[in-house]
């Protein structure tokens, strides 16, 4: 290597060879986006929404919405059980006298069965807006129409459980001690509703009203309001825009600057 032959690899008799022509750089797919297009050369916006339909619109086939629905509805039956507990046991019980002619109120006017419909109408109520806020996030890839039939349907199976299993609890020794009991002992009866209940329509389908209603009211209320406050369009949870990097497609690409010269390039003739 000497000043005359900066190259060590080239022969000394060898004239020198103009530097090869260089090739635009392969522009990466990164930089497609910035520019407005997509790996594939499609608009960047309709990259977007075609992500957005894999991500979101594959849920809503009928199939799974339906097992989605049922799925819920059987797990609030469920929840009816514990919620028929606790109504037993805040509700009071009403005391009553063992007359010849059956049980009677050992009061004129008692407020226990007043007491037990007011608690299971707080209680209900409660549990449907539970149920909405816990549809909501549970079955946030089901939000919409999907979720709200849930919520509204569960609840709506789950008022009778509760009822069913709340009236039942001291209900056998009420009725033992009403068929047994002497006239003139005083016992209590167990919590019942008065302002609800459950009618066969045709004598087939039961149709609950009342206070039963109450936990489907608080469940449809609560998810309309969660979907009025929602900030995304589809009420379903959406990739935020910082996740996809460009421009507007209008945007010019800055031009590259010059490259240098190689070392070895011949130097042009000078005039």
């Amino acid at each position: 290597m000497s000043p005359d032959n900066p190259d060590s690899e080239r022969p000394v008799g060898e004239p020198d060879q103009p530097a090869p022509p260089r090739t635009p750089d392969v522009m990466p797919p990164e930089a497609d986006l910035s520019a407005g297009t997509a790996p594939g050369g499609l608009p960047a916006s309709a990259a977007y929404q075609s992500s957005l339909e894999l991500r979101f619109d594959e849920p809503r086939r009928p199939l799974r919405a339906v097992a989605t629905v049922l799925g819920a509805v059987l797990a609030l039956a469920a929840l009816g059980v514990p919620l028929g507990l606790l109504w037993a046991a805040l509700a009071p019980d009403t005391p009553v006298l063992k007359t010849a002619e059956g049980a009677i109120y050992a009061e004129p006017q008692p407020e226990q069965p007043i007491a037990a419909d007011g608690w299971f109408s707080l209680l209900g109520l409660a549990f449907g807006l539970i149920v909405a806020l816990a549809l909501w996030y549970v079955l946030r890839r089901r939000r919409g129409p999907v979720g709200l039939l849930a919520a509204v349907l569960g609840t709506l199976v789950a008022a009778p459980v509760a009822w069913q299993v709340g009236r039942r609890i001291g209900l056998a020794t009420f009725e033992r001690l009403l068929t047994t009991a002497p006239a003139g002992e005083a016992f209590s009866k167990p919590a019942d509703l008065r302002a609800g209940g459950v009618d066969w329509l045709l004598g087939v389908l039961p149709v609950p009203h009342g206070n039963l209603l109450l936990p489907a009211f608080g469940a449809a209320v609560m998810y309309t309001l969660l979907a009025g406050w929602s900030r995304w369009p589809g009420l379903r949870p959406e990739p935020e825009p910082g996740e996809f990097s460009w421009v507007s497609a209008g945007t010019p690409t800055p031009p590259a600057g010059p490259e240098p010269p190689a070392p070895d390039a011949a130097e042009p003739p000078r005039g």
